[in-house]
């Protein structure tokens, strides 16, 4: 069986919702294309293939709607004769999205066409790299954002224009119809058949220009017979400027008393949906807001030590050994390991957590994260698309073209809408002329053009994927990556939270907690013994005491481990006996009042250890895996969402429920292996529907695939974590209850805006018929039609906008605003 590949390309020419089913539809007929998902909002499509991507491309460009491509050049060494260009045109020719390479011997260069979001310059550059020619792109520095800025500036531009040349269209023909006086003022001066000249003739260079690109994609698809909104326009505007040019230039064939212009209505139709469009893209401009905001992060150049010299270079020409230099106050080019200095290092971007982390020797650092006051030497370690800032970008960009489940219906819906528009449209004429009255023809034509007009399907198709883009966005703001777009809509519906303990409501590692002394002995004293004798044994709650203790220690002498009780040893004269009860015991150590303390702490989940000094007992070192902070204020949180929590975890039945009780879980499952969380998981489903699993990603992978959400707590230099819906970028649980809150929200948002979509075109479509015109003679004008039309996307497109304003219920849970970096 031939590799699965999976890419994600950019379409061109989808001129509304309807175009998605078409799309999707080409795509699943095409040999070899095992899925396809569209997304309206980012004109993208994620395919997964086992096919000739060439095949893929001739299906797209068959059914009308080609991939974008991008022409880039690169640079190249090593080239020395034409067999070179040869080789290098075959390698690049042989890269997956590439369309045409032409190689110039004389400049080392190669210029490629490709299709965009199948490959980049990078990609190519290390294509050409691992096959002996060094390559590297050439600066295009916000291409694509400038790209996007000329498209803006340029749909404006036709925008202003088509303005200007509708305006005296619509007062010379509209103020005559508020305006009696303005009326009998242009016959009296340059007539009625003057003034419809002139509407023609501007109508017709409105059409002709910046009304162009409706019948340049709109008569096609009907062509094709898979009509789109690009249609609806062409054939409402078409048939409003044709019934006008009849009236115009022979009205004779037109009924007695019909002979009127409508050259207005196709002028202004076409500037309100321009205007629509430009709005739409303007507000849809700032649902990537947050991937711009990431990608903005690494610094385009870094100081690197070559060749004995301290040099500046492009971030591209960055490989892995290179040793960086990093001043205080820059940001860090690329993931690397310290190498010498000491600093703090706000991870914010990547974490959520507001406080800087410390670095010194051998400490990670993370390429785009702000360095302190201190300077670092520190070596590469990933660069390019292998860096964490690279994949987090990765992974908002895969769940921002996501389709969420409630979108499959959407689809299918908008897929029969335009040629269903077009036949009650066909219907409204058919009755207007049956049982319309006199003048049937124009009001029939104003009721057909109205229907076409304000029946396009974009806000239904933009409803879904604009809230995803801006929900997830923002969740990567705040620390939360959802790494699959479905587990978006089903964290909301999660009706139980399962938990693992150690790493995930505890930090994972054991900490000295209390020293509690008796016999006169003093605290720090103890303390300063036990953590010398301690130092000399490598088990983890020795390691807790050694930590807590002071950072010069006594020489230790005569040191010996007793082998599951404790250990022995002289420090500074003094006989040191550190262990369990039962070593003192054994030893004759009397513990007096220090036992009973210790028992109530070892039944609430704490490891009690004794101290002796001298052959007396001295004191009772209480140590445990501390809760972390902000866990019980998470809990709370999700507690009051609603969700039931259990806890599932290999420690022992009592710890487990000490630790439950503190913290208000309702369900305990202990004592199991990876194995047996998946047990226990599938017996939480059965009792309470959709569970969410939190872990650390790596032991609880089992459970993790098997939950229906699986959440994973990332460190910030881990997040490519395979079997996880959604990743943590901090160890905070807290970011659970920020996820479940954004899941909830952008689902609200969701339905607010299909609730609008579908509620619009519910009651505006019979309006635009002619419902209401046995009620007081009233008809819609196919003018206004545009204009609702077009604010009903952008109505959609602003509410989902209204999610960037999230803010985390609990205060300090990862509430990390890349704006602030963005400043830094």
């Amino acid at each position: 069986m031939a590799e699965l590949l999976h890419t994600q390309i950019r379409i061109t020419g989808m001129g509304c919702a309807s175009c998605v089913g078409r799309v999707e539809g080409a795509l699943r007929a095409t040999t070899g294309v095992c899925s396809a998902e569209v997304n309206f909002a980012t004109k993208t499509a994620d395919i997964t293939y086992e096919a000739s991507f060439e095949e893929i491309l001739d299906a797209l460009n068959t059914a009308g709607y080609p991939s974008a491509t991008r022409q880039i050049r690169l640079d190249i060494d090593g080239i020395t004769c034409a067999s070179c260009v040869n080789r290098i045109e075959r390698i690049l020719q042989a890269s997956p999205g590439v369309s045409d390479v032409a190689v110039n011997l004389a400049t080392k260069s190669a210029t490629v066409t490709y299709a965009e979001g199948v490959t980049e310059a990078a990609m190519l550059a290390k294509t050409l790299t691992e096959a002996g020619y060094p390559a590297r792109p050439e600066a295009e520095d916000g291409a694509d954002h400038n790209c996007k800025i000329d498209e803006f500036a340029e749909m404006r531009r036709a925008t202003v224009f088509a303005a200007m040349l509708a305006l005296p269209v619509f007062v010379l023909e509209m103020g005559g119809h508020m305006i009696p006086a303005f009326h009998h003022w242009v016959h009296s001066t340059i007539g009625l058949q003057a003034s419809y000249l002139i509407q023609f003739a501007l109508a017709s260079a409105l059409l002709v220009g910046p009304g162009r690109v409706f019948y340049a994609k709109g008569i096609p698809s009907l062509l094709r017979g898979a009509p789109d909104m690009n249609a609806l326009v062409a054939l409402g505007t078409g048939a409003a400027y044709l019934y006008s040019v009849l009236a115009t230039f022979a009205p004779q064939v037109l009924p007695q008393g019909t002979a009127n212009v409508y050259f207005e209505a196709a002028a202004v139709i076409v500037v309100l949906i321009l205007l629509g469009r430009l709005m739409e893209a303007r507000a849809k401009g700032r649902t990537g807001a947050a991937i711009r905001k990431l990608a903005g992060l690494q610094p385009k150049t870094a100081r690197v030590e070559r060749d004995g010299t301290t040099q500046d270079q492009p971030i591209a020409e960055i490989i892995v050994g290179d040793i960086i230099q990093i001043r205080p106050g820059e940001r860090v080019p690329v993931d690397g390991n310290v190498l010498d200095g000491t600093s703090y290092v706000d991870e914010s971007m990547i974490t959520g957590e507001p406080i800087p982390i410390g670095k010194a020797k051998n400490d990670p650092v993370v390429g785009g994260t702000v360095n302190g006051t201190g300077a670092l030497r520190i070596r590469a370690t990933h660069v390019g698309s292998d860096t964490v800032l690279a994949q987090v970008v990765r992974l908002v960009e895969q769940a921002q073209g996501a389709k969420l489940p409630i979108q499959t219906l959407v689809d299918r819906i908008t897929y029969y809408f335009v040629p269903a528009v077009i036949g009650v449209a066909l219907l409204t004429v058919v009755a207007w002329l049956i049982f319309g009255p006199a003048p049937a023809l124009p009001l029939a034509l104003v009721a057909g053009v109205s229907v076409l007009i304000i029946a396009c399907p974009c806000a239904m198709g933009l409803a879904t994927p604009t809230s995803i883009m801006v929900g997830t966005g923002r969740a990567a703001e705040l620390g939360v990556l959802f790494r699959k777009g479905d587990a978006l809509q089903q964290l909301q519906q999660a009706k139980v939270i399962a938990l693992d303990k150690t790493g995930t409501l505890t930090l994972g590692r054991p900490e000295l907690e209390e020293v509690a002394t008796t016999n006169g002995f003093d605290c720090a004293e103890v303390l300063r013994l036990a953590a010398a004798a301690e130092a000399r044994s490598e088990h983890p709650i020795a390691t807790a005491i050694t930590r807590a203790g002071p950072d010069i220690l006594p020489d230790v002498k005569e040191f010996s481990s007793l082998t599951g009780l404790g250990l022995r040893a002289q420090v500074e004269g003094h006989s040191v006996l550190i262990g369990s009860d039962r070593l003192m015991v054994q030893t004759g150590i009397d513990l007096g009042s220090l036992r009973p303390d210790a028992q109530i702490r070892a039944a609430q989940g704490a490891t009690p250890i004794y101290v002796a000094i001298d052959g007396q007992a001295a004191a009772a070192l209480t140590v445990s895996d501390p809760i972390k902070p902000g866990t019980p204020e998470a809990l709370t949180r999700l507690h009051e969402m609603g969700v039931t929590l259990a806890m599932v975890t290999g420690d022992n039945a009592q710890t487990a429920q000490a630790l439950a009780d503190k913290l208000g879980i309702d369900h305990v499952t202990a004592e199991v292996l990876p194995e047996g969380k998946v047990d226990a998981i599938e017996k939480l489903q059965t009792r309470f529907g959709t569970l969410a699993f939190v872990g650390d990603g790596i032991n609880d992978a089992p459970a993790l695939a098997r939950a229906d959400i699986g959440v994973a707590i990332g460190t910030g230099t881990d997040v490519a974590i395979e079997t996880a819906d959604v990743v943590l970028m901090s160890g905070d649980l807290r970011g659970v209850a920020n996820a479940v809150e954004i899941s909830q929200r952008t689902m609200r948002n969701i339905r607010q805006n299909l609730g609008w979509a579908f509620g619009y075109n519910t009651l505006l479509i019979p309006v635009a018929a002619g419902a209401l015109y046995p009620f007081g003679g009233y008809l819609l004008s196919p003018a206004l039609a545009a204009g609702a039309m077009a604010l009903s996307s952008v109505f959609v497109v602003s509410n989902a906008l209204r999610l960037r304003r999230i803010r985390t219920s609990i205060p300090g849970a990862s509430d990390n605003s890349l704006r602030r970096e963005a400043v830094a």
